[in-house]
């Protein structure tokens, strides 16, 4: 009787405790995460601007909102073994508009371009369009590593582009002009660019290093020729 107690006290306690037991498992190793020693920087980007006009004749002045929309890819090549440094080569398009007060015509009987002031002139709206494919050239400097995205950037460079769409509009009650073929253009763009930040929020400063046109265009003795500043923001994406 007394072994029937024991034999009944030890199935008690074997059925009770032993599930517990079985159920524990070995914790698993934590896994190491695998840090990309070949990473890239800064592939795609996107930057809205303030557009600015200088080098303006002495009747002209800017006037209502100039801005630009930018996008575009980039290739980053680093050049040295921390990967800091790199050279960023890529392709992209640029929207800009530009509100002043200078009048683009056309001679009836010519066809050649006219360039007058409307510095008197009572009208409801002046602007340039510009459409520009581009590729901007920079050497880059960041604080990045393999395991964040978080870092200081410098980039210095230019861009090089090609103006493929020009348009300029007047509209003044009971009359409206549309100009879009400028002889007098400066279509090929070349600008110096600087861009530096934390993250997401990067400054970009871009200084024309040509006028947006050429030294045909004239307004009495004066050439008109309209250089171009742009500051804002530039965001970039992997």
């Amino acid at each position: 009787m007394c072994c029937m107690k024991q034999f009944v006290a030890f199935s008690l306690i074997y059925y009770c405790f032993f599930p517990l037991w079985a159920q524990e498992t070995v914790p698993e190793a934590p896994t190491k995460k695998v840090l990309d020693s070949l990473y890239r920087e800064d592939q795609f980007y996107v930057g809205l601007t303030i557009n600015l006009l200088y080098n303006l004749p002495n009747s002209i002045d800017q006037s209502g909102f100039s801005g630009g929309l930018h996008m575009g890819v980039s290739r980053d090549m680093p050049i040295n073994k921390r990967r800091n440094l790199a050279i960023g080569w890529g392709l992209g398009y640029s929207i800009n508009t530009y509100g002043q007060n200078l009048f683009l015509g056309e001679d009836a009987t010519t066809g050649e371009s006219i360039f007058s002031s409307l510095e008197r002139v009572r009208f409801e709206k002046n602007r340039f369009l510009t459409h520009i494919i581009e590729s901007p050239i920079e050497f880059r400097w960041r604080t990045s590593v393999p395991d964040t995205h978080k870092f200081w950037r410098i980039y210095t460079g230019i861009k090089v582009g090609y103006m493929h769409y020009f348009s300029a509009r007047f509209l003044q009650t009971g009359n409206r002009v549309y100009q879009s073929k400028i002889d007098e253009l400066n279509r090929w763009r070349v600008g110096a660019t600087f861009t530096f930040g934390w993250n997401t929020f990067n400054f970009h400063f871009y200084y024309s290093l040509n006028p947006l046109f050429n030294k045909n265009a004239m307004i009495g003795n004066e050439q008109v020729g309209l250089s171009i500043a742009k500051i804002g923001l530039m965001f970039y994406i992997l």
